[in-house]
């Protein structure tokens, strides 16, 4: 059969396995390992069908490369993987009412005790699929795995430079209230010298070394939006063609405060310290306006874009609080600091925080620079713990 153009610019033939991916089931699309493994040559010609005007993912990774990475390549291996496995889980949780694959839960639970949806699991082995298949990642972490993940050959775990952290499906418990949910990634170079297979602390690192960070957010629309050092732009999917155009650049915290909001589960208000409580008492006497959703990756979208502070304090039950560092925490922190925002544990900068495990919890206070240092010293003034 003879060769085509894909949409988004990708020569394939009928059996192309992006293609096939995208028409047959995911169990069986898993089963049968039907995850491209070369996207060397991906986005590098993506055509603007439609959107005049506005650059595709790749057009915008290609013209604006982060010299972090050994090549531009490199970067856009990791980033094309998990553009591919949010494009498939974008398309089961827009079938989900009517899907018994997705919906519902699986009887397992993960590594923090957390029930596991079906559709948990499902992201889980399509995002470490698709990055397995990458020449270029020697591990990674996942919320729904236990132990860290190797990647590559045996030569390959040895020589591979990068590693991502990721929460396959952040707020999964909303799929079946059709809420929005997302995905949470970040991307480090190993510390250790290649050569040798990945050491533990190649994965403890501070959000400080993070090169690339990001999310998906699957809501009315489907939008990856992402970092690699220059500022945070946003891409929306147009799902006739399967492309991400940019259509959200330079993306930030806004200056004005005649929006803001707070977001923060009240109902937990009477195990929170009372710093946290002064300070929500203080955003109420202001009249400020209460928005919160669950999902960490749609709070936070929405503050970004309307401004406001997400809040996942320390309480009695979680005295560290329940969001994960590696791959919760540290890539929003990193987003929000290149949005031009802060995120601080209550005590010090997320980012600067040295990791002790890989699924390690800690404090988060992410938004604007003013509503985080306020919160942050009404912590330090009133108190961090009831005498």
């Amino acid at each position: 059969m003879s060769s085509k153009q894909q949409p988004d610019g990708d020569d394939y033939t009928d059996t192309d396995p992006e293609t096939q991916a995208l028409r047959i089931p995911p169990n069986q699309m898993i089963r049968q390992g039907m995850v491209p493994t070369d996207f060397q040559t991906q986005l590098i010609s993506e055509l603007d069908l439609g959107m005049t005007g506005k650059p595709t993912m790749g057009e915008y990774v290609i013209a604006n490369p982060n010299d972090s990475f050994g090549s531009r390549d490199e970067l856009l291996r990791i980033l094309t993987a998990i553009r591919l496995a949010a494009k498939i889980v974008s398309r089961e949780i827009n079938k989900a009412g009517i899907s018994t694959q997705v919906l519902g839960m699986a009887n397992h639970t993960n590594v923090q005790g957390e029930a596991q949806t079906k559709l948990d699991l499902f992201a889980n082995k399509l995002f470490v699929q698709c990055l397995r298949n990458r020449d270029v990642v020697c591990g990674m972490v996942s919320e729904e795995e236990e132990d860290i993940i190797e990647a590559g050959s045996h030569q390959q775990k040895k020589t591979n430079r990068y590693i991502v952290l990721m929460d396959p499906l952040d707020g999964s418990s909303n799929i079946d209230v059709n809420v929005p949910v997302g995905t949470i990634f970040s991307v480090v170079r190993r510390a250790s010298e290649i050569n040798h297979k990945p050491k533990i602390d190649d994965y403890l690192q501070k959000g400080r070394n993070i090169m690339a960070a990001g999310y998906v957010l699957y809501g009315s629309s489907t939008m990856l939006v992402m970092s690699t050092g220059n500022g945070v732009h946003g891409f929306t999917l147009d799902p006739s063609i399967g492309t991400l155009y940019l259509t959200h650049p330079h993306m930030r915290f806004p200056d004005s405060r005649q929006n803001a909001c707070y977001s923060i589960n009240e109902g937990n208000y009477n195990d929170f310290s009372p710093g946290v409580r002064a300070y929500l008492d203080l955003m109420k006497e202001r009249k400020i306006t209460a928005r919160y959703v669950g999902s960490l990756v749609a709070d936070f979208h929405r503050n970004l874009i309307k401004g406001g502070i997400y809040i996942y304090p320390p309480t009695q039950k979680a005295p560290n609080g329940k969001l994960r560092l590696l791959y919760e925490v540290a890539p929003m922190a990193f987003l929000a600091e290149q949005a031009g925002g802060a995120a601080s544990t209550g005590t010090i900068p997320c980012l600067d925080v040295q990791p002790k495990d890989i699924h390690q919890r800690v404090p988060m206070f992410v938004g604007p620079k003013y509503m985080v240092g306020e919160a942050v010293d009404m912590l330090k003034t009133v108190g961090t713990c009831d005498s």
